[in-house]
């Protein structure tokens, strides 16, 4: 249900349900779950690239799975929900920088997995966003937490409530798409490439940062940070750096 491919620093996960839009199903939540915790365990690599085959990205629920869940006992349901959420919940909290690279749709529950990678790269033409949940009597629970920490609540509101489906040049003037691409994989490789360039460390300690920081107040979070900004000047990644900028900077001067 699932493609991977490493290509130098960087790994590629493509889910592969084409026939089924690559709709989210138990199997291929868990394979994802198996791959990305391979993926935290190896150094090699520093970026992760998602991504749909075929003309999808991801539909969202499996309508077949759909029809077996009206079935389910409220237990159930809630390891069915709690499953999803450790999924959604790895890629936000993931040690490396994520880009979703959205080659087609991306509805419900496949809104959320682009949304809860760091970056997404959409394709001008063909990617469309939406949480359709409410057109169906269901709600977009899990998903809701992303969004509107992505583009607040009242833009959040809007796609939530209406369950309009938008393309990929009104999802970039929402804030939820990053960039725009003719060729999605193509440009995310590219801005992989460039995250590639930066400091692996600092990448992974501005990415704890980030997400910690969302949960303290002011003074914590600066008390926090005066902490982390010690870390990082004692690193050998600081230390190469800057040496290596000063050589920079004296040589143009020279």
């Amino acid at each position: 249900m699932i493609k991977y491919i490493k290509e130098n620093h960087f790994a590629i996960i493509k889910l592969n349900r084409p026939e089924k839009r690559n709709a989210l199903h138990p199997d291929l939540v868990n394979q994802l779950k198996i791959k990305l915790n391979e993926i935290k365990n190896d150094n090699d690599v520093r970026v992760l690239i998602i991504t749909g085959e075929g003309k999808s990205f991801c539909a969202g629920a499996d309508l077949e799975y759909l029809n077996q869940i009206k079935d389910f006992s409220s237990i159930e349901n809630e390891k069915d929900s709690e499953s999803l959420a450790e999924l959604f919940l790895e890629i936000y909290s993931f040690p490396i920088p994520t880009i979703a690279a959205v080659n087609g749709a991306a509805i419900a529950g496949g809104c959320g997995l682009a949304n809860v990678c760091d970056f997404i790269v959409a394709d001008e033409v063909n990617a469309k966003f939406g949480y359709s949940e409410v057109k169906i009597g269901f709600i977009p629970a899990i998903v809701s937490i992303f969004l509107i920490k992505k583009i607040g609540e009242v833009k959040a509101k809007q796609l939530l409530l209406t369950g309009d489906i938008i393309g990929a040049e009104k999802a970039y003037e929402s804030g939820l798409v990053d960039y725009l691409a003719e060729d999605v994989l193509t440009e995310s490789k590219t801005l992989a490439n460039k995250l590639i360039s930066n400091s692996d460390f600092s990448m992974k300690l501005t990415k704890k940062m980030i997400a910690d920081i969302s949960n303290l107040n002011i003074k914590e979070a600066v008390d926090y940070c005066v902490r982390l900004n010690a870390i990082s000047r004692s690193s050998e990644d600081f230390k190469m750096g800057l040496e290596n900028f000063l050589h920079k900077n004296e040589a143009r001067n020279e």
